[in-house]
C-alpha cells in the first residue's frame, strides 16, 4: 500500500478496524514372435533441451514463503530459521540461481529478526545465490524505509531497475531471457503502469516474464478485489479501477505471478474474463496456436511457523484452482508444511516443481530443529508456443449444462507445430482428482462508508467479482448457494463449500532435439492423486466422505468419490499415475509413415513407443478403454499406440505427462 493511501485511510473514522485487517495476516522392427523394448534411437543428448545445433541454458528461480517465527515469552518477535534453512538448502542442491523471498521475512521487522534473516541467507549469497526481496505487510506495518533499505540492500541486485518514487520497494531485473518484477505488499495496482511499460519495452528480448509481489488480486484467506473492492472503501478506487486491465495484461503477455502471504499452497489460473467465457485454446489457420485467456498465480505456501486455513474457497467466477495444500497444526491438523518451489526457464520452455515437506517445529529452540523429508507437490512444464484447456473433474452433476467449457474429457482442439505436425488430445475422462473445502465466513457493510450501501449491494459486488452465480445456463459447480444474505445479522454469508479441482492440461511445441519433427510435451494429467483435506488441512477419505452441505451444483452435499484403482490418495507425486488419456499426432507433409515412426523421451533418450508388430492397424476407437485390442504376445511390453493410415495419425493411450516426436526410422 502507498504512504498515501495509509494516510488517508488513517483520518478515516473506523481506520483502527481496517488497519488491523490488513496487519493480519521401443524398439526397431526386429521380426521377432515376441519383441521386447528396443534402445534407444540415439544417443543420450548433452542437455534434455539439447536442439539441433544448440545446448541451451537454464535459469532457474526459487520461491521463499513467508518466514516469521512468532514472538517469544520476552515479547521478541523472530525468523523462523529453521524452516527458512531447509528451503534454501533444497534450493542450493538444485542449482538455484535466485531466490524470490516473497515478503514477511519477519513478523515485527525488527533488528533481532532482520539480523536472523541475514545470518541464514548470508551464506547461500555468499555461495553464490542472488536474492530478490520483497516487502510483506509486516515489514510495511512495523519496520521503516531505512531500516529495509539498510538491510537488504545487499541481498537487492546491484543492476536492478528501480520504480520512481518507489526505489528499493518496487524494481526489475533482467536474466537470460526472464524478466522479474519484485513489488511490495499491495503495491500490483500502484506499480501496474509501470510494469506495462517495462513489459512493453522489453518485450522483443524475453520470453517470459514472473511477477512476485506478497499478495495478489486473488487470495485464498485475503485477496485485494475482495478487501479492496467487495469489502472496500467507497470511492477508494485504486484496485477498482485497473483489477480487470491486470488480469487481461497478466493474460495477454502469459505471466507467472507468486506469492506468499496466505501461508499455504495454491496454484490456479486467473481469467482475464470469466472462468465460463474462458475457452480452451487451439489453432487457427490464420493466427497459429494460441493460449487461453489466463495468467499463472502461485501462492508458495509455508517457511514459517504459523498456518492458514482455507478462507472464502475458490474465487469461482476469475479463478479456477489446480493445486491445493495447507497445514495449519490446528483443528486437528498435526502439522506444518515448509515448501520449497522451483521455476526453471531455458529457451521458450519453463518446467516447474513445488516440493513440501511436513514438520512440527514452532521455534528457533535447538530441540525443533528439523531435517526436511521433501515430497514432489506439485510440477508443470509447458512452452510459450502451446495450447491448453482446463479439464474439469467427472464430478460434475449429471444433466449439468456444459455452458462451452465445463469439460471433464481429455478432448482437445488442434495444436501445430511449425513443421505442420497436428496434436491433439482423442479420449480419456478425468476420474482421479484432489478435493479441498473451505470454511464460513462473512462480510458486512457499513453505508456511507463502505462500497456496498446495502446489504444487496455486497450480495452484486461479491457476484460482480468473485463468485460465479448458479443458474442453469451458469451452473456454479461448488454451490448453488456460494453466498448467503442472512438478512437478521444483516451481513453476507459466504458458506463453508468443497471444491473439485480441475486440470491445467497444456500441449507445448518445443524445436526437434535430435528428433525428425518438433516435440510435443503434455503436461498438466498426472498432478492430482484422490487426495482430499478439509479447510484447516486435515486428511478426509474422498471415498468415504461426503462433502459439505450445499457444495453440489443441485443445492446437496458432493457425493464420496469412486477413484480408479491407479489413484494413489498420496500427496507424492512421485506416486501419481494419470488417468489414461489418448494423444493424437498427425504427420505433416514433410514426413511418413515409411521414414518416420513414433518415439517418447525417456529420461533424455528417445525410445520407440512401440514397434510395428505391436502397434495397431487403424482409428483410435473409445470402446479401447473399456477393453482393449488383441495384441501380438509381448506386446504389453509397450503402451496402447496405433497409426491410421488413412489420416496418417499416431495415436497412443498415456497414463502420465508425456514428450512425443517423430524419429526417422
Amino acid at each position: 500500500m502507498s504512504i498515501t493511501t495509509i494516510q488517508r485511510i488513517l483520518v478515516l473514522v473506523f481506520s483502527l478496524l481496517i488497519t488491523m485487517a490488513l496487519s493480519a495476516c521401443g524398439g526397431d522392427d526386429d521380426n521377432t514372435e515376441t519383441p521386447t523394448p528396443a534402445p534407444s534411437t540415439s544417443p543420450e543428448p548433452e542437455d534434455p533441451n539439447k536442439g539441433d545445433s544448440d545446448v541451451l541454458s537454464t535459469f532457474k528461480i526459487g520461491l521463499l514463503p513467508d518466514t516469521q517465527g512468532g514472538t517469544d515469552g520476552e515479547g521478541q518477535a523472530h525468523v523462523s530459521m529453521h524452516p527458512m534453512d531447509e528451503v534454501l538448502a533444497h534450493q542450493q542442491a538444485a542449482g538455484v540461481d535466485m531466490v524470490i523471498a516473497l515478503g514477511d521475512l519477519t513478523d515485527h521487522g525488527s533488528t533481532v529478526e532482520f539480523a536472523e534473516w541475514r545470518s541464514v541467507a548470508e551464506s547461500y549469497r555468499d555461495a553464490g545465490m542472488t536474492f530478490l526481496p520483497v516487502m510483506g505487510n509486516h515489514e510495511t506495518s512495523y519496520a521503516y524505509t531505512v531500516e529495509w533499505i539498510a538491510n537488504m540492500r545487499d541481498f537487492i541486485p546491484e543492476d536492478a531497475v528501480h520504480m520512481h518514487g518507489y526505489e528499493w520497494v518496487n524494481y526489475y531485473v533482467i536474466r537470460e531471457n526472464v524478466l522479474v518484477f519484485g513489488l511490495a505488499y499491495y503495491n500490483l495496482p500502484i506499480a501496474f503502469d509501470w510494469i506495462r511499460q517495462v513489459v512493453l519495452d522489453n518485450r522483443e528480448n524475453v520470453d517470459h516474464i514472473v511477477v512476485a509481489s506478497h499478495d495478489g488480486l486473488i487470495g485464498a484467506k485475503y485477496g485485494q478485489t475482495r478487501e479492496q473492492i467487495v469489502d472496500g472503501t467507497k470511492g477508494d478506487d485504486w484496485v477498482y479501477g485497473v483489477q480487470p486491465l491486470i488480469r487481461e495484461f497478466f493474460a495477454e503477455h502469459d505471466v507467472i505471478y507468486v506469492q506468499g502471504h496466505e501461508h499455504m499452497y495454491q496454484r490456479s489460473v486467473v481469467t482475464a474474463k470469466t472462468m465460463l467465457t474462458t475457452y480452451p485454446s487451439g489453432s487457427t489457420p490464420e493466427g497459429g496456436n494460441y493460449r487461453m485467456d489466463v495468467y499463472t498465480q502461485i501462492m508458495a505456501g509455508n517457511a514459517s511457523y504459523k498456518g492458514y486455513e482455507f478462507r472464502y474457497g475458490e474465487r469461482d467466477l476469475v479463478q479456477a484452482i489446480v493445486s491445493q495444500k495447507n497445514a495449519t497444526m490446528s483443528s486437528g491438523s498435526e502439522n506444518f508444511d515448509v515448501n520449497s518451489s522451483i521455476l526453471s526457464f531455458t529457451g521458450t520452455r519453463v518446467d516447474y516443481e513445488s516440493w513440501f515437506a511436513p514438520h512440527t517445529a514452532t521455534s528457533n529452540a535447538e530441540d525443533q530443529d528439523f531435517v526436511a523429508e521433501w515430497a514432489l507437490l506439485d510440477q508443470f512444464s509447458r512452452s510459450t508456443d502451446r495450447c491448453e484447456a482446463l479439464v474439469y473433474p467427472n464430478s460434475i452433476p449429471e444433466g449439468t449444462r456444459p455452458v462451452m467449457v465445463l469439460n471433464p474429457n481429455y478432448v482437445t482442439d488442434l495444436c501445430v507445430s511449425e513443421s505442420g505436425v497436428q496434436a491433439q488430445l482423442i479420449g480419456g475422462v478425468n476420474a482421479t482428482f484432489n478435493r479441498t473445502d473451505s470454511r464460513t465466513r462473512d462480510m458486512g457493510y457499513i453505508p456511507g462508508y463502505t462500497r456496498a450501501e446495502s446489504l444487496t449491494d455486497l450480495a452484486r459486488l461479491a457476484y460482480q467479482w468473485l463468485f460465479q452465480m448458479h443458474e442453469s445456463w451458469s451452473p456454479n459447480l461448488n454451490s448453488a448457494a456460494r453466498i448467503i444474505p442472512d438478512y437478521d445479522a444483516d451481513e453476507l454469508v459466504i458458506p463453508e463449500s468443497t471444491f473439485d479441482l480441475k486440470e491445467h492440461v497444456t500441449l507445448s511445441w518445443l524445436p526437434a532435439q535430435d528428433t525428425a519433427s518438433e516435440v510435443l510435451v503434455i503436461s498438466g494429467t498426472q498432478n492430482q492423486t484422490g487426495m482430499y483435506q478439509d479447510d484447516y488441512g486435515v486428511q478426509l477419505d474422498i471415498e468415504a466422505h461426503t462433502g459439505l452441505p450445499l457444495s453440489s451444483a443441485t443445492g446437496a452435499e458432493k457425493p464420496p468419490v469412486v477413484l480408479p484403482e491407479t489413484a494413489s490418495k498420496n500427496w507424492d507425486l512421485a506416486t501419481a499415475i494419470s488417468d489414461t488419456y489418448v494423444a493424437a499426432l498427425t504427420l505433416s507433409a514433410e514426413h511418413s509413415d515409411a521414414e518416420h515412426t513414433l518415439a517418447q523421451n525417456v529420461d533424455g533418450a528417445w525410445d520407440l513407443v512401440v514397434t510395428d508388430e505391436c502397434r495397431v492397424e487403424g482409428a483410435w476407437d473409445a470402446a479401447y478403454l473399456e477393453a482393449a485390442p488383441a495384441r501380438a504376445d509381448g506386446c504389453d511390453a509397450f503402451p496402447l499406440a496405433g497409426f491410421d493410415s488413412s489420416t496418417n495419425t499416431w495415436w497412443i493411450a498415456l497414463d502420465q505427462d508425456a514428450e512425443l516426436a517423430l524419429v526417422t526410422r
